[in-house]
């Protein structure tokens, strides 16, 4: 099977090869065979009813400094290819959501991994609330008075911006902590969505387990343990990654929602869970591929590959 494979990203100048896991799926995919194609998102154009991007041929190696190879920009016509990968970075704002009502136009002749429509659905601090008894006691809302009585009832808290990323905006309120008043007049002002506040997880000091889901199913996972006086344990920001195991709780979480992944196209998915809480579920473009590929000797992009195949005619 020979696939024509577009793949909307950032710029691949940037790409971190030994840590992207966009750039280990594109590796996987030339490695099956399949013609690849680069665009960026502002690149993805709607025109009388076809949806079209200004691309690049790409070919991809691992060779730190000359990691890829563009050719001429030229105008793909989306519907005529087999795959596109929806991969660029969040935030995820209006940009990011027009992207999706865009791409919803080919799906599922062409297979948009993952599927637009779900993705627009599933935002990662939201989508976690449609399951039952997973998550931590929890309170989105843009009420003040709402969030003092919730840090009155839980005392230690975590507030963060409901679509912010990579750990960006994330605070931890102590007890004795007198900022709030003044966090939350930051958080007002620079946006106007609600704000997600949760009872602190004294757990994350031992890690924030990152979990990847191939359609519905586990398939790997890595420990990421915050740095000495940090409340975060993204890895941009610090965060140490170790080897880890499921434990019991961690997999029947994935169990829980693993079904609703697989049934709504969501073929690549990447779970943060904390303890026995799962506090994020990541559908935009989530990462972690190359770490837990060098901890367990798997392939993960190899799997992702194989649901991705599957599900063509």
């Amino acid at each position: 099977m020979s696939l024509k494979v577009a793949i909307q990203m950032d710029p691949i100048e940037s790409v971190n090869i030994n840590a992207d896991s966009t750039f280990m799926l594109a590796m996987e995919a030339q490695r099956r065979g399949h013609a690849l194609y680069h665009y960026l998102p502002r690149k993805l154009s709607f025109k009388e009813g076809r949806v079209i991007a200004r691309g690049r041929a790409l070919q991809v190696r691992r060779e730190l400094g000359n990691h890829f190879t563009l050719g001429a920009e030229e105008v793909l016509d989306l519907s005529q290819v087999d795959v596109v990968l929806m991969r660029q970075d969040p935030p995820f704002d209006m940009a990011y959501i027009t992207a999706t009502h865009v791409l919803e136009h080919i799906h599922p002749k062409t297979l948009v991994v993952n599927d637009p429509a779900h993705v627009r659905n599933a935002p990662e601090k939201l989508f976690v609330t449609h399951f039952e008894g997973v998550m931590p006691p929890t309170l989105i809302s843009a009420d003040v008075e709402a969030i003092r009585e919730f840090r009155a009832e839980h005392q230690d808290i975590i507030i963060k911006p409901l679509y912010g990323n990579g750990g960006a905006g994330v605070f931890h309120v102590r007890p004795d902590d007198e900022n709030l008043g003044a966090l939350l007049e930051m958080f007002t002002t620079t946006w106007r969505e609600p704000v997600i506040v949760q009872r602190y997880v004294p757990e994350v000091r031992k890690g924030d387990k990152r979990i990847i889901l191939v359609d519905g199913k586990a398939a790997g996972a890595v420990n990421r343990v915050p740095a000495a006086g940090e409340a975060r344990s993204n890895m941009h920001v610090g965060g140490r990654p170790e080897k880890t195991t499921l434990t019991k709780r961690e997999q029947e979480i994935c169990e829980i929602i693993g079904p609703a992944l697989k049934e709504r196209g969501l073929i690549f998915v990447g779970i943060d869970v904390i303890g026995d809480y799962l506090t994020e579920i990541n559908v935009t473009s989530p990462t972690g591929i190359q770490e837990i590929n060098r901890f367990d000797g798997s392939a993960l992009e190899q799997l992702v590959w194989d649901a991705i195949e599957r599900r063509l005619p």
